[in-house]
């Protein structure tokens, strides 16, 4: 089973099912049990068209449920425009789902979740950790967002900004290896700058070029995390970082700054070290300053106290990460970074111990747990 070939064809599905009168919630459930049907009969007799397979299937679900549904029945004379079984149209109708995901009637971050489970194809709880919540809030969440907009007919698509949220956490979460939807959420958001003359778009457009230029360095040959200041800066492509630098300077001459921006000029200054030891950190540690006036995100100013102990010494770096919650995702990780670069092998050691109990990755722990075992190890020599 081609889970890569269901996840990629979902979108279209679902947006043929939307236009053809099926409104979104229902639509949605529709597809996904089409794909649970497809996992189960694809195997023992693949059909010659995926897609039309998918959505007659998923057309004939939406049409049970609602005959099931008495407050409904006015819909079941469509029985009749069933697609017929052959090819289907070819259009890509993904980046006009985000945009209708993204509807008036949903709060932006509801709005958000409910694009990233039904057409980035991410699990609730990959989507909690990107918000920072537990896994049931965000279920309960999703969960609000389908009955929001069920019955609504989405002839009022929703702005960019909410549009671009959505692209960035799924470029982020194909990024983290877990799910490979990196290159399809750039590939979206080259369609978006195509279409919208808007400096965020291009702003965004940038951030995911230069970082998915060090994607090949950013992993060992044994699938272990390798750190920025130990990458193979060799490996890094240097055709995405110089479009993406390209993209970011005619976004920042517009003087209309933004927070994609903002992170695209950190991106970028990395990018432009020949060696880790190069790195212009006292730029970086404004780029966050503004990011953070930006935003007012704590992730923000986690990173920027990485920034300030890199610019400014190890101890400037936790008198800035004092000022936050501790209960903050990768606070410890960060802590320990700074103690040890403070001298403090015990502490760090203890932190990274404590990091990777909290890692929301295999990978991630994996990395805390031998940075743990480095610091004993030089302890006990």
């Amino acid at each position: 089973m081609n889970e890569l070939l269901l996840r990629s064809l979902t979108p279209s599905v679902l947006g043929i099912l939307v236009r053809r009168g099926a409104d979104f919630a229902a639509a949605e459930d529709a597809v996904q049990d089409a794909l649970v049907e497809a996992v189960r009969v694809w195997p023992a007799d693949p059909p010659r068209d995926p897609k039309g397979w998918l959505v007659t299937v998923a057309w004939r679900r939406f049409l049970d449920a609602t005959r099931a549904d008495a407050a409904r029945r006015r819909r079941e004379d469509r029985v009749d425009e069933e697609p017929p079984p052959g090819p289907s149209p070819a259009a890509d109708d993904t980046l006009q789902l985000y945009f209708l995901c993204a509807h008036p009637s949903l709060t932006p971050s509801s709005a958000v979740a409910l694009t990233l489970r039904a057409v980035g194809g991410l699990t609730t709880r990959q989507i909690a950790q990107a918000y920072l919540v537990p896994e049931a809030t965000m279920a309960q969440r999703i969960s609000r967002a389908k009955r929001t907009v069920s019955g609504v007919r989405f002839d009022q698509p929703g702005d960019v900004a909410t549009v671009l949220r959505v692209l960035y956490l799924v470029f982020n979460e194909g990024y983290s290896g877990d799910v490979d939807l990196a290159a399809e959420a750039i590939r979206l958001t080259r369609q978006l700058a195509a279409a919208i003359d808007h400096p965020e778009v291009a702003g965004l457009l940038a951030l995911m070029l230069l970082h998915h230029a060090r994607r090949a360095a950013r992993t060992a040959p044994d699938g272990s995390l390798v750190p920025l200041a130990e990458q193979d800066r060799g490996r890094w492509d240097t055709e995405s970082i110089a479009e993406g630098v390209e993209i970011l300077q005619a976004a920042l001459a517009r003087d209309r700054l933004g927070e994609f921006q903002a992170q695209a000029a950190i991106a970028a200054l990395h990018a432009d070290a020949p060696t880790a030891e190069e790195t212009d950190w006292v730029q970086i540690a404004e780029w966050y300053d503004e990011l953070a006036r930006l935003t007012d995100s704590p992730v923000v100013r986690l990173n920027r106290a990485v920034a300030v102990g890199e610019a400014d010494g190890p101890r400037a770096g936790l008198a800035a990460l004092a000022a936050l919650e501790d209960s903050l995702p990768r606070h410890a990780a960060v802590a320990a970074y700074l103690h040890e670069r403070d001298g403090d092998l015990a502490t760090a050691a203890r932190l990274y111990a404590e990091a990777a109990q909290k890692a929301p990755n295999l990978a991630e722990r994996d990395h805390l747990t031998r940075q743990a075992a480095r610091l004993n190890a030089r302890r006990c020599h």
